[in-house]
């Protein structure tokens, strides 16, 4: 057997064989240090786009998708509450989930401010996938400009990008895949018929 079969074989070999140990591992759960955020908080949006209201259920986590149900417990108390992640952070280093007060107040966390906890995926959440659309590009600013308030006109959020070469570009942003054809539509009835498609 050529030694470029042999060693691929026996790499095969070995990863197989670390399958079991790789999903046990993905399946433990994180533990760590978990605080609480409300007060000048509540009601400013989140990196979800959501109002923050302290009374609810919900958590920040640096990489869970939004909309993942995290099951939270108190490791001095095993007291235990399910959130749903719809912002980012904590920041402080270690740390590894900001509760809302609601959430800390059911696992007793309030009074202490900070406590150690442990954090198990109840209902994970594939991220979703956004898209942008370039609908023009202009040499000129002045017609970018009036393309960019004509879409706005029309219910649109556009931006405007300025190449190094000086073209101005006027983009739609973090347009959900989803809803990528009900866009094209609204552009084509616009008379905008062949914008570029760039994934982000």
């Amino acid at each position: 057997m050529p030694i470029e079969r042999k060693m691929s074989f026996l790499i095969s070999i070995i990863l197989t064989s670390l399958i079991p140990f790789i999903a046990i591992a993905e399946a433990v759960p994180l533990e760590g240090l978990a605080s609480w955020y409300g007060g000048k908080f509540h009601g400013q949006r989140t990196s979800s786009g959501e109002v923050f209201d302290t009374n609810l259920l919900t958590a920040a986590h640096r990489t869970f998708p939004f909309g993942t149900l995290v099951k939270v417990t108190n490791l001095l108390n095993e007291k235990s509450v399910i959130v749903r992640i719809n912002d980012r952070g904590p920041f402080v280093p270690d740390r590894i989930i900001d509760l809302s007060k609601a959430a800390a107040d059911a696992i007793g966390l309030t009074p202490m401010g900070v406590a150690r906890v442990r954090l198990e995926v109840v209902q994970e959440v594939k991220p979703a996938e956004y898209v942008t659309l370039q609908v023009a590009s202009f040499s000129n600013p002045g017609n970018a400009l009036r393309l960019k308030n004509r879409l706005t006109e029309a219910g649109f959020s556009p931006s405007i990008e300025r190449t190094e070469t000086g073209i101005h570009r006027v983009v739609l942003e973090h347009i959900p895949a989803e809803q990528l054809d009900e866009v094209k539509s609204r552009l084509s009835e616009l008379g905008f018929n062949r914008p570029i498609l760039r994934t982000r």
